[in-house]
C-alpha cells in the first residue's frame, strides 16, 4: 500500500461511499436531502463531489437519514470527510499546475503517459522546466513557482513505494531544444538515468514517424484500491478534463497499447538517447 495520501482520493472516495449508503436504505436523493434537512443541491454537491469541502454535521445528518448505525461503518465515512477536509500542497501552486490533476497523480499506483510535445513532468530538470515556462511566456516570479511545484510532485517517485510509470514522449520534445544544448544534456542524462529504475518505463516515438497520439496528451492513473476508479486525464490550459467512464478508459488503453507498439521499445529508447547525448 502506497504512503501517499491525497485529500482528492478521499473525497472521491466518501462520494462513492454516500451513495452507497443511500442505495442501501433504498432512498432517493430527494428523501435523503429532506430527511437530513438539506437543500437538494447541497446533497447533490455532496453526493456527487462538487462540493469540496463537505462538513462534518452534513454528513452525520445524510448518515443518520440513511440509518447507518453508529459503529465502525458509521466512524468509517466520518473519517474520510475529515481527510477530505484537508489541503494538499498542491494547493499553493493552483496558479502554475492543475491542482486537481496532482491530487489524483498523489496517491496513484501506476501512470501511463503520452506527451507527443513536452516531456512528462515527472521526468523534466530543473532548466527543462525553466526554459519550457519561459516558452509559455511566463513571468519570471511564476517561472520559479513552476519550478518548485514540478519538483514537489516528483517527490512520488522517491516514495518507499513509488508509483509504476510508463512514459512515451516524441523526440521532438529533446529537439527543440537545439538553442539550449545544455538544457538538452542534461535532461538526456536524467531520462537515461530515471530509465534505470525498476518502476519505470520510457519510450520514444520518432520525430519522422505518424503515430496514434495526434490527438493530443494524456495520462491514465490507476490506483490501489478497488473502490477508486480508473481515471483518465486529458490536458487543457485550465485543470483539463477527467473521464471515468468503462468505455472511454478502454479506448485509451487500447491507444496507449498502440503507442507502445508504435514507438521504440525501452532498450532502443535507451540507445537513442545515448546517441542524442554524444
Amino acid at each position: 500500500m502506497a504512503t501517499r495520501y491525497s485529500p482528492t482520493i478521499r473525497r472521491r472516495r466518501l462520494s462513492a461511499e454516500l451513495r452507497r449508503v443511500r442505495q442501501a436504505a433504498r432512498m432517493t436523493s430527494e428523501e435523503v436531502a429532506k430527511a437530513a434537512e438539506l437543500s437538494k443541491s447541497t446533497y447533490s454537491n455532496i453526493e456527487s463531489g462538487a462540493k469540496q469541502r463537505p462538513k462534518l454535521p452534513e454528513i452525520r445528518a445524510i448518515l443518520d437519514a440513511c440509518k447507518v448505525p453508529y459503529g465502525q461503518e458509521y466512524e468509517e465515512i466520518l473519517d474520510l470527510c475529515r481527510q477530505a477536509l484537508e489541503r494538499g500542497w498542491w494547493n499553493r501552486y493552483r496558479d502554475v499546475l492543475a491542482a486537481r490533476y496532482v491530487g489524483f497523480e498523489t496517491e496513484a499506483n501506476s501512470l501511463s503517459t503520452w506527451e507527443p510535445v513536452v516531456l512528462p513532468g515527472l521526468l523534466q530538470v530543473p532548466s527543462y522546466m525553466e526554459v519550457t515556462a519561459q516558452a509559455s511566456l511566463a513571468q519570471p516570479e511564476d517561472v520559479r513557482r513552476v519550478v518548485d511545484a514540478r519538483m514537489t510532485r516528483q517527490r512520488i517517485l522517491e516514495d518507499e513505494d513509488p508509483p509504476e510509470l510508463w512514459a512515451i514522449f516524441d523526440e521532438t520534445a529533446l529537439l527543440r531544444l537545439e538553442q539550449h544544448p545544455r538544457v538538452r544534456q542534461e535532461q538526456i542524462a536524467h531520462l537515461l538515468a530515471m530509465a534505470e529504475r525498476p518502476n519505470i518505463t520510457l519510450q520514444m516515438t520518432r520525430a519522422n514517424q505518424l503515430n496514434a497520439g495526434s490527438g493530443g496528451p494524456f495520462v491514465i492513473l490507476e490506483f490501489p484500491e478497488p473502490v477508486d476508479p480508473t481515471i483518465v486525464y486529458l490536458e487543457t490550459d485550465t485543470d483539463g478534463i477527467y473521464l471515468e467512464e468503462p468505455d472511454e478508459i478502454a479506448r485509451y488503453r487500447n491507444l496507449m497499447n498502440h503507442l507502445r507498439l508504435a514507438a521504440l521499445r525501452p532498450g532502443e529508447t535507451a540507445d537513442h538517447l545515448r546517441q542524442m547525448i554524444e
